[in-house]
């Protein structure tokens, strides 16, 4: 026994599958972006903590020495994290910036930003995504 299609369901399937396909293409780029975008704050975040880290290292030796407490050198840790993220090899993403020291802590801010790869298929106008991070010692 056959059966026949009535002519409005033909194509209705590849019509569907069609849908289907562009579908789990757009859930794919966003997972892939959104893991990119993970990857590239992860790689900001450890370049700022070394920044701050060597930013601490500057310590201002006469007050130490002159009264036996520790304290930074504000201008000497800034220079000192300015050279860290000058050496750092995976600085992609890095677009912008700053080092904030006291006496007391330096505080590191970076920004970034990483375009979308296959969402830029789907989405052409969409600009790259903005990422901050912060670091302290």
């Amino acid at each position: 026994m056959t059966t026949r299609l009535r002519s409005s369901d033909t194509g209705s399937i590849t019509v569907w599958m069609l849908g289907v396909c562009v579908t789990l293409l757009f859930l794919g780029g966003i997972s892939l972006d959104l893991w990119r975008v993970l990857s590239e704050r992860h790689a900001l975040a450890g370049l700022v903590d070394a920044a701050a880290i060597a930013g601490a290292s500057g310590i201002d030796e006469e007050h130490f020495r002159a009264t036996g407490q520790l304290q930074l050198a504000s201008g000497r840790a800034e220079a000192l994290a300015a050279a860290n993220l000058a050496a750092q090899a995976d600085k992609r993403s890095l677009t912008a910036w700053n080092a904030t020291a006291s006496t007391e802590q330096i505080t590191v801010t970076a920004a970034g930003a990483v375009d979308f790869s296959l969402l830029k298929v789907l989405l052409p106008d969409a600009g790259p995504l903005a990422i901050e991070v912060t670091g302290t010692a």
